[in-house]
């Protein structure tokens, strides 16, 4: 059995986007993590960055949903070898779980071109400037 690569990384930082969505859409981590530079880091909440092996745990957990992700880029910016990529995403449907899903955001991510010119996430920032989640409210202690 051979492994699928997955699709072909992006030589074009505008097209990155579609790329990450085909391999998003594959639900295996390993494809998804060839779209990351090897230090890239991921906010898989808002004020959250995990980098390495945490990196690829928080991605497989939204890959074990098993929804597929759509994106829809609004913007690309790029200077030299560096580009910042604004993206509207939504996945939503029904998870392997059985209950509906639906995660939606605006993307700030930035992404680097490698000396073999394919374009990687350096920072995959899915939910943008959304506020972190507030703290759970806690029983007063003793006074």
């Amino acid at each position: 059995m051979t492994h699928h690569p997955g699709p072909a990384l992006a030589r074009r930082a505008a097209d990155h986007p579609f790329v990450f969505a085909r391999a998003f859409n594959t639900f295996d981590p390993a494809v998804l993590d060839r779209l990351y530079e090897p230090d890239a880091g991921f906010v898989p909440v808002p004020g959250r960055l995990v980098t390495g092996a945490e990196r690829f745990r928080a991605n497989d957990d939204f890959l074990r949903l098993r929804v597929p992700i759509e994106v829809s880029p609004r913007h690309t910016y790029v200077v030299g070898d560096l580009a910042l990529l604004i993206v509207d995403f939504v996945i939503a449907g029904t998870a392997a779980h059985g209950g509906e899903v639906r995660i939606e955001g605006t993307a700030t991510d930035v992404a680097r071109r490698g000396a073999d010119g394919y374009w990687r996430y350096a920072i995959d920032n899915p939910f943008g400037a959304a506020h972190p989640p507030e703290p759970a409210p806690t029983a007063p202690g003793p006074r």
